[in-house]
């Protein structure tokens, strides 16, 4: 098992954003974080990250407690897209792809022919090849997005998170991505936790869902099992038809206009 979360609880002041949340992670596993805004999916990611330390109850990566590792020593093991990425500063896309390097190469050394490899690899990967010399302060908010991905991709960590990182791109990029990321958990056994608000997109690559509401838990397992009209209703409070889509042979959801009561 490479996480365990059990009993956490977060709070921001006297606002509890997660209570009692018991949680185990395996690796070769794509899961996808569903739940309606606010219900501390992004905080959850945090947590996993080390970025914010639970409040009562224990985290444990690969056996260990999470606060016990070095910043450096978790670079290498966890790396993060995130939801919001703002730089102010004028680095091109190649500097901040090789930015996820740094955790493997030795303090005030050059990048190695290894490193430029894999950053080049990972950039034509994602199509950021094409503008790598561009500043990232003079590109689109999909072309920023598509760099931070790239950027934790060539981390080469055996653990990714991903919160809300296709939220700015187009299908075409989305799908790419997306397709990456599942033939890393599929050929490398990497873990990936992804936080993401289209239902169907979560259906088309999670093998597992979890869901939340009110910063708990209130299904976790299988996609097949877990995506149900009762749990959907019960979640985002919408009434929703389930089927298997013909082209894709993935779990496909339908939503009435109106709310459920």
């Amino acid at each position: 098992m490479a996480f365990q979360a059990d009993g956490i609880s977060f709070a921001y002041g006297d606002r509890a954003v997660l209570t009692s949340l018991s949680l185990d992670l395996e690796p070769g596993c794509f899961y996808g974080v569903l739940g309606p805004n606010g219900c501390g999916k992004s905080t959850l990611i945090d947590i996993l990250m080390g970025l914010h330390k639970p409040q009562s109850g224990r985290i444990r990566y690969k056996g260990r407690d999470l606060s016990s590792y070095r910043r450096r020593e978790l670079a290498r093991e966890l790396a993060l897209v995130p939801q919001n990425f703002y730089i102010n500063f004028p680095f091109t896309a190649l500097d901040v792809v090789m930015m996820g390097r740094y955790p493997h190469m030795p303090r005030f050394a050059p990048p190695s022919a290894h490193d430029l490899s894999v950053v080049e690899d990972i950039m034509q990967r994602t199509d950021t090849l094409p503008f790598r010399h561009r500043y990232m302060t003079e590109m689109s908010g999909g072309e920023r997005q598509r760099v931070i991905f790239a950027r934790a991709l060539v981390q080469e960590t055996p653990v990714l998170m991903l919160d809300e990182a296709t939220s700015n791109l187009d299908i075409r990029h989305t799908l790419t991505l997306m397709d990456l990321v599942a033939d890393e958990v599929q050929h490398r056994r990497k873990l990936v936790v992804a936080v993401i608000q289209d239902i169907n997109l979560a259906a088309g690559y999670c093998d597992r869902l979890i869901l939340m509401k009110d910063g708990r838990i209130v299904d976790f397992g299988d996609t097949q099992t877990v995506l149900t009209r009762d749990n959907i209703q019960k979640v985002f409070g919408v009434w929703s038809h389930i089927h298997e889509d013909l082209y894709t042979r993935k779990l496909r959801v339908s939503f009435e206009r109106k709310a459920a009561p």
